[in-house]
C-alpha cells in the first residue's frame, strides 16, 4: 500500500493520465513492477481504446488496449463524455460506489509491485447521487496525487480542490503542476501557489517533461521489485 498512490486532479484534462503513464514508464525503466488502474471512463469509444486512458496506462505498462485488458483495469466504461453520474444515466445505469471501492481495494491489494489509480475528472466530480471523488479518496485511503494545469484559473481550482481535501483531512503527497498549452507560465503559478501550500511538495512538469517525471518518481521512492 505505500508504494501506492490515488492521481486526482482539480479539473477535467489538468493531466492525470500524463502522469499516471509517466510515473508507470519511469519505474518500468528502472526494472520496477507496476500496474495502473483506471476503473471508471466517460467518454469512452471502443473503436479507439488505445487512445483512450486505460489504453494509455496498458501502454505504459507494458500491455496492449485489448477489449479484455481494458476491462480488467476500467470496469466502468461510459460512452458519453459527462461525469459519471451522468454517464452512467445515460445508458440506464448507475455506478455502485461500495462495488468501486471494495473493487480497487481488491485490485490495489493483488497488486505486485506499485499500484497506480487514476480518478476522473477533478475532486468533487459526482459518481453518483450521494458521492463525489473525494469520497472515493477518503474510502480508498491511498497516498494522494493532486495533478493542476497552469490555464488561466488553475490557481483558484487548485486552491479549491486542496481546500476540499483538507476538510475530510486529506493532504496530498504532491501538487504536480503539468504545463497548459497556451496557459501561464510554470514559474508564475508556481510563484502563486507556494505560499498557500502549508508544506506540500510541488512538482512542475513542462510540455512532455521527461526529467520532471524522472524528479518526481524518484521522491516518491522506489516501488518494490
Amino acid at each position: 500500500m505505500e508504494s501506492s498512490y490515488f492521481i486526482t486532479a482539480t479539473a477535467t484534462d489538468a493531466g492525470k493520465t500524463f502522469v499516471a503513464e509517466g510515473l508507470a514508464r519511469v519505474w518500468r525503466a528502472h526494472g520496477r513492477r507496476v500496474r495502473a488502474l483506471k476503473p471508471v471512463m466517460s467518454g469512452y469509444d471502443a473503436a479507439a481504446a488505445e487512445q483512450s486512458d486505460a489504453g494509455r496506462l496498458l501502454a505504459a505498462c507494458g500491455y496492449a488496449a485489448t477489449p479484455e485488458n481494458i476491462a480488467a483495469i476500467s470496469p466502468w466504461r461510459f460512452a458519453a463524455p459527462l461525469s459519471p453520474d451522468r454517464a452512467a444515466a445515460a445508458e440506464g445505469r448507475a455506478l455502485d460506489f461500495d462495488d468501486l471501492v471494495a473493487w480497487c481495494r481488491r485490485e490495489v491489494l493483488r497488486s505486485e509491485g506499485a499500484a497506480l489509480v487514476e480518478g476522473i475528472g477533478g475532486v468533487m466530480v459526482p459518481l453518483d447521487a450521494n458521492h463525489t471523488v473525494r469520497d472515493w479518496i477518503v474510502a480508498l485511503d491511498l497516498p494522494v496525487l493532486l495533478v493542476a494545469g497552469t490555464y488561466l484559473g488553475a490557481i483558484s481550482d487548485a486552491l479549491c480542490a486542496l481546500a476540499a481535501l483538507r476538510e475530510v483531512d486529506v493532504r496530498p503527497v504532491a501538487l504536480v503542476l503539468n504545463e497548459s498549452i497556451g496557459g501561464v507560465s510554470l514559474d508564475d503559478t508556481q510563484a502563486s501557489l507556494a505560499p498557500h501550500l502549508d508544506g506540500i511538495a510541488m512538482f512542475a512538469l513542462g510540455r512532455d517533461d521527461a526529467a520532471g517525471l524522472e524528479r518526481l518518481a524518484a521522491s516518491l521512492g522506489a516501488p518494490p521489485r
